[in-house]
């Protein structure tokens, strides 16, 4: 069972009757951001070529709280379009519209109208780091491996 936390949700004027985000299963981690253009006006990205979309919604975090802003999977996988930032990171003190930066990786221009389902947001705690300069580091077995060096 997961853990509930309180998001107060302002919805812009642009945003006027869309539905607000919603989880799609009972288990869902994310709830799906929806594009918050007017219906004359789409957002058409060129392969290649990315954009900042509207979602009309503001949120305020309780303290200790992120929001991630993710790809959905079907936008990704069926039109090659996905998040540019991802993910993109909203954090609690943050009052503003959040705006999805979409890229289209794909080899057609996709059309963003009205009401699409863009991204999805997981709303997760955060831990911060006091950092500790030192000398050295402690030895581990990996040392400073990286990039495949434990394995392809």
């Amino acid at each position: 069972m997961s853990t509930k936390v309180t998001v107060e949700l302002q919805r812009l004027a642009h945003a006027e009757g869309l539905p607000l985000p919603a989880y799609q299963t009972a288990e869902a981690a994310g709830l799906d951001l929806m594009a918050a253009v007017a219906d004359s006006k789409p957002i058409t990205i060129a392969p290649g070529q990315y954009a900042l979309v509207p979602t009309g919604l503001a949120i305020a975090l309780p303290p200790g709280h992120e929001a991630q802003v993710r790809p959905r999977s079907g936008l990704a996988a069926k039109h090659g379009v996905t998040v540019l930032n991802s993910p993109g990171t909203i954090d609690a003190d943050y009052r503003g519209e959040i705006k999805v930066i979409l890229i289209n990786h794909g080899a057609a221009p996709f059309v963003i109208k009205r009401g699409e389902r863009i991204a999805q947001m997981v709303i997760a705690p955060v831990v911060q780091a006091a950092l500790v300069p030192v000398a050295t580091l402690s030895a581990t077995g990996r040392g400073a491996g990286g990039f495949g060096s434990t394995g392809r």
